[in-house]
């Protein structure tokens, strides 16, 4: 079905507007849910409370005010009314500060992506910045306030059209250094070969996203298929884990078919699969996601 847009704003450098239309470019649906129930034979679906750590008590929802710790176990409370003060006033222009080489902006720092479509009597300017940025291999960084924020977005080129990308701030990327990472021994030119070929032999010059899929959606799928008609799931035998690389030379060779010159080893069946991971902890909406469509129960 048609994508709906979820706003409207416009693009703006220099003296020119670009009127468009947003569209979330992720599907929020497509995570299995697990709802927290209260369990059998009731099965009624649980309700969210809050509870007064001091008090020990029920608090409802109009007796609540939102506050901000400056320290430990102190807060100063703001009224909606100096919240709202707080909020960034929404523009709706997204308004482009430079053009830089795509490549210099940091996949780290990718958040939300959303597509943009031009509206009516924009299409000519659109198409014209999107071929730009494509033939200068440049893409624009760009503020853009909405929902009472101001976010950092990035705007590029994408197959069909125009991207925005929204960035994270640098103070919300953890910078690199703060990973401790051991003394590396220095690399020897014969197994930079060997890495080099192994590389080479299993490259291709484009991403294909169709090519890959989420295995363990799908087995998670089944597996409440198989529930919902009344069979029992059995859990999996834990997987060994793989052995330790002792011999970086004789791995690259084993790789490249023994004797480092031949076709890549293929996987085995048992290491295409997807190994299972631990159940992710309920949220504070009561709901629990664990990667995948959401599941109805069938009544």
């Amino acid at each position: 079905m048609p994508a709906r847009a979820i706003g409207t704003g416009s693009i703006s450098f220099g003296l020119v507007a670009i009127p468009v239309k947003m569209y979330p470019a992720a599907q929020a649906t497509a995570a299995v849910s697990f709802n927290l129930l209260h369990q059998p034979p009731c099965g009624s679906r649980l309700k969210q409370q809050y509870i007064c750590a001091k008090e020990e008590v029920l608090v409802p929802r109009n007796e609540m005010v939102k506050g901000y710790e400056f320290e430990k176990d102190h807060y100063v409370v703001f009224t909606p009314a100096e919240l709202k003060a707080l909020e960034e006033k929404a523009t709706n222009s997204i308004d482009i500060t430079e053009f830089v080489p795509i490549d210099r902006v940091d996949p780290v720092y990718y958040d939300k992506p959303y597509y943009l479509a031009p509206e009516k009597g924009g299409e000519k300017a659109y198409h014209l910045l999107a071929e730009v940025m494509r033939e200068s291999g440049r893409t624009a960084l760009a503020r853009y306030a909405a929902r009472g924020k101001q976010y950092l977005v990035m705007i590029r080129p994408g197959e069909r059209g125009l991207v925005m990308q929204q960035l994270l701030y640098a103070d919300e990327v953890r910078p690199f250094a703060e990973v401790p990472m051991p003394d590396v021994p220095a690399v020897r030119e014969a197994e930079l070969k060997l890495a080099h070929q192994l590389v080479d032999q299993i490259s291709s010059e484009t991403f294909d996203p169709t090519k890959y899929e989420d295995d363990v959606k799908k087995r998670i799928m089944a597996d409440i298929e198989r529930k919902v008609e009344g069979q029992e799931i059995e859990a999996a035998p834990a997987e060994e884990a793989p052995a330790q690389v002792i011999d970086l030379m004789e791995a690259l060779k084993a790789s490249l078919g023994g004797d480092g010159k031949g076709a890549p080893a293929r996987k085995s069946e048992a290491s295409k699969q997807t190994p299972r991971r631990p159940a992710h902890r309920a949220d504070e909406t009561g709901s629990e996601k664990s990667g995948g469509r959401k599941a109805r129960a069938k009544r």
